[in-house]
C-alpha cells in the first residue's frame, strides 16, 4: 500500500515536500515514481528514481524545480517542489513500477497511491 501525504495550499514561488510512504511491502528493485493530474488533463509524468540505485529522470517542465529522493530507513519516497507555479497545481500520485527501468508512462506502473492535492495560488 502506497500513501501519499503533503499537499496543501502555497502561493507561487513557494515549496512543498511531498511523502510517499509504502507498507506491507519493500520498494526492493522498484522504480518509485510521481504523477500529477491537473484540472481537466490527463495524468502525467513528473519525476521517478530507482529506489537501489538511485537513478533519477524529470519531466522537462520541473527540472531545476523538483527532487525526489528517499529515505531507506522509512521506506519513504519525498518529492521536494520548489518555485511552485500554477502549472503546477493538480493531484499528485506515486506509483510503484516493479520493473527497475524508469518509465514515463502510466501503464508502466502497477501500484497507485491515493494522491495528495497541491494547489499553487497566484
Amino acid at each position: 500500500q502506497l500513501q501519499a501525504s503533503g499537499g496543501g495550499l502555497v502561493q507561487a514561488g513557494g515549496s512543498l515536500r511531498l511523502s510517499c510512504a509504502a507498507s506491507g511491502r519493500a520498494f526492493g528493485n522498484s522504480v518509485i515514481g510521481w504523477f500529477r493530474q491537473a484540472p481537466g488533463k490527463e495524468r502525467a509524468f513528473v519525476a521517478a528514481m530507482t529506489w537501489r540505485g538511485g537513478s533519477s529522470k524529470y519531466a522537462d517542465s520541473v527540472k531545476g524545480r523538483f527532487a525526489i529522493s528517499r529515505d531507506n530507513a522509512l521506506n519513504t519516497v519525498y518529492l521536494q517542489m520548489n518555485n511552485l507555479k500554477r502549472d503546477d497545481t493538480g493531484v499528485y500520485y506515486c506509483a510503484i513500477d516493479p520493473s527497475g527501468r524508469i518509465g514515463i508512462q502510466q501503464w508502466e506502473y502497477l501500484y497507485w497511491g491515493q494522491g495528495t492535492l497541491v494547489t499553487v495560488s497566484s
